[in-house]
């Protein structure tokens, strides 16, 4: 019973009620997977107590501190979101490549003492550009036999109770993107004196297919203004606007392949989602130099308030063995609404030995559970309870490391991010390996860097408290490729 549940509860949602924020939206825009130039991304992100990247802007704006000179740097990246999925023994995989921008930044920077041994601050910076927070994009196949129970059974559960009338009536009102489409497809009956409906797939015995396709990502503008106070502190702060595009196809389809269901055949299913949102969030940061071989950073940032929208329909179509077939389109849905995404906080630490190589760590500590939504319409308590019970604190640690030969940079990384599940309900935990190589002259250099990343989730095509079906388990991969060409002048 430890999986029923949050992931079941979304499900759920998406398929009775129609599409409405719920919090696995609110997960899927609290966790980040900052990207930004090959160097950062190729040292697993250890960058809060380093600096001299742009990258940090979104993450220690401190190490803006760092730059003794100003920077143009510009990131494209190529992307491909991996699955592997097993649903009831059966195995199903397949992927989306996308290419993006994942870094485009300049940085001024402006000598404020004319002699090195003067006291006081030394340089100036201000920086501004664009860094990615996250890419959305995968697709997903997971198909398999169900002997036990149908998707309908779930409609027919909602159902009960529920005069047909107010359903055959009711496409522009509460049962619009369920009820209504299943009932004109006929894929919902009733005894009307009673009230009681029933479906045409009364015990299960079908094979389940879901199709489930997204894309978008979530990006930062970023104003960040530096510091350098005697090559001993380095301060910074950032002004970042962050946008949210995340687009959801899916395709959810049951057949009766052994043709043992009496007139019926199949239905599909067809939801489309679009979210775009945003905010505005500030970051602060330092690194303290207290000797030249070890560097010690800090970062908050406050929560990220976002502007929201989605919009939403859902498509219905049957098939019967008479040859019958008949399709229902739900209303268009949309909805604005407001999500403020958690607090972070970050720590790290390196150390630089010599002219030869860097190690360097960083700890980040963010609570999922203080997601919150709020409209002016609408309280969103059951939403914000399931947040504060459903996720736990992150705990992300990240490792990197750079060594040098010549004009040459080889470097290595590694990351981890804690499972954001509450009490088993799911995995979720993200571990990544990074490696890269970087090429510097002394105004210019190129970098190139990839990244594995890792994480397993089970996926449930429905469910409520009375009717469980299995999860699939999905293996969800990514691999990042990304090429960085930079000026200094």
């Amino acid at each position: 019973m430890k999986k029923y549940i949050f992931t079941l509860f979304i499900a759920t949602l998406v398929s009775i009620q129609g599409y409405s924020q719920n919090a696995d939206d609110a997960l899927r825009y609290s966790q980040l997977f900052t990207g930004g130039t090959a160097r950062y991304m190729a040292m697993g992100g250890a960058f809060g107590a380093l600096g001299g990247d742009f990258t940090v802007l979104s993450t220690n704006p401190g190490g803006l501190g760092i730059y003794k000179s100003s920077e143009f740097t510009f990131t494209p990246s190529v992307h491909v979101g991996s699955s592997n999925s097993i649903y009831n023994g059966y195995a199903g995989s397949d992927s989306r490549t996308n290419f993006a921008v994942a870094n485009a930044g300049y940085v001024y920077t402006k000598r404020l003492s004319s002699r090195s041994n003067q006291p006081g601050f030394r340089h100036f910076q201000f920086a501004m550009g664009i860094n990615r927070l996250n890419d959305f994009n995968r697709r997903t196949i997971m198909a398999g036999d169900n002997t036990e129970n149908s998707l309908l059974d779930t409609y027919v559960q909602y159902a009960d109770g529920i005069y047909y009338k107010d359903i055959e009536n009711n496409r522009g009102g509460l049962y619009g993107f369920d009820l209504y489409p299943a009932w004109w497809t006929y894929l919902l009956d009733a005894d009307t004196s009673a009230s009681t409906y029933f479906s045409p797939i009364p015990n299960g015995g079908i094979q389940q297919r879901k199709i489930l396709e997204q894309w978008g990502s979530m990006n930062e503008w970023s104003f960040g203004f530096g510091t350098n106070y005697q090559d001993i502190l380095y301060l910074g702060m950032s002004l970042n606007i962050p946008w949210i595009r995340y687009f959801e196809r899916s395709t959810y389809n049951e057949a009766d392949i052994a043709d043992t269901i009496y007139d019926f055949n199949s239905f599909n299913i067809y939801d489309r989602l679009e979210t775009r949102g945003t905010g505005f969030n500030m970051k602060f940061g330092f690194i303290l130099r207290p000797a030249d071989f070890i560097r010690i950073g800090g970062a908050v940032h406050t929560p990220s308030w976002y502007n929201m929208r989605d919009y939403w329909d859902r498509y219905m179509e049957s098939y019967f063995d008479n040859g019958d077939y008949y399709s229902q389109a739900s209303p268009y849905g949309s909805y604005r609404y407001k999500l403020t995404t958690p607090l972070r906080l970050q720590g790290s630490l390196a150390f630089i030995i010599g002219k030869h190589g860097l190690i360097s760590g960083e700890y980040e500590y963010v609570d999922y559970s203080n997601a919150k939504f709020r409209s002016y319409d609408y309280g969103y308590f059951n939403e914000n309870n399931d947040i504060s019970t459903s996720y736990v604190k992150g705990h992300n640690y990240k490792l990197g490391t750079e060594w040098r030969s010549g004009a040459f940079s080889f470097r290595a990384g590694y990351a981890y991010q804690n499972s954001p599940y509450s009490s088993g309900i799911n995995d979720g935990a993200l571990t990544a390996y990074s490696g890269g190589i970087g090429y510097k002259e002394k105004f210019y250099y190129i970098d190139f860097a990839y990244v594995f990343t890792r994480k397993v989730e089970d996926y449930y095509f429905y469910g409520t408290e009375n009717i469980n079906v299995n999860p699939a388990e999905n293996e969800l991969t990514d691999h990042r490729f990304m090429i960085t060409f930079g000026t200094r002048f």
